[in-house]
């Protein structure tokens, strides 16, 4: 049973904590989602879908021998081997961002021979840190840096191929790290939130995740993410 002093994180729809048990930590989604940075909504089922998709993606990772802390589901809590979650994650884009077009005066959606990683302090995707920041303050050394862009490099390889084969292209998703002794683990996120992924040659009828701007629109974008996984 998990209550306010054994809660490790808690952000909007999401709660990572422990209990009695000590070596592991549990990650729990609830209905709230963010529709914008003022407005929190309620959707009906969305912490379930959240739940699958995360942990089919993250048992996915695991077959391909790429190390996560994912355990297994139960009763509608991800279980992983303890950790230290890391405060910060990396970006992986595919497509040039809004951002970066701007910035270099490039096509918004070019396709990305190389994909480019940022890094995020916290949870806020405007929080721009680079890997100086993290080894010149003592919040992750170089080594650990590298691993995990290699492991970024890995997943998105994975997740690339298996986008592709559903007619699909997966454009961006953010990758979450947490240390267990030495040892660098894959933990998030691979929920609707984190992913954006496009369908090809869909015409009018297909969403965009870039320009979401309902409750009806997460749930149908969250219902189509599942959909992806539903064959498996």
């Amino acid at each position: 049973m998990k209550s306010k002093k054994n809660i490790i994180y808690e952000e909007t729809g999401k709660i990572i904590y422990q209990n009695e048990d000590e070596n592991n930590v549990f990650v729990e989604y609830t209905d709230e989602a963010d529709l914008n940075p003022k407005e929190k909504i309620r959707i009906k089922n969305l912490g379930e879908i959240f739940i699958s998709t995360n942990s089919f993606f993250l048992d996915y990772l695991n077959a391909y021998n790429i190390p996560t802390a994912f355990k297994k589901l139960v009763d509608n809590s991800l279980t992983f081997s303890k950790h230290h979650r890391l405060p910060f994650y990396i970006k992986i884009l595919n497509l040039l961002d809004k951002r970066t077009a701007k910035i270099f005066d490039k096509q918004e959606g070019t396709f990305l021979q190389i994909p480019l990683l940022t890094f995020h302090y916290g949870n806020l995707q405007d929080n721009f840190i680079s890997e100086n920041h993290l080894i010149s303050l003592d919040i992750c050394p170089l080594e650990d840096t590298k691993m995990m862009k290699r492991l970024c490099s890995k997943v998105n390889a994975v997740l690339k191929s298996f986008c592709e084969r559903r007619n699909t292209t997966l454009a961006e998703f953010n990758c979450h790290f947490g240390k267990d002794n030495d040892k660098i683990l894959v933990v998030d996120d691979f929920t609707p939130s984190s992913l954006k992924i496009l369908q090809n040659n869909s015409g009018n009828s297909s969403i965009h995740p870039y320009k979401i701007k309902s409750s009806e629109e997460i749930k149908n974008y969250s219902e189509f993410i599942q959909s992806l996984i539903s064959s498996e």
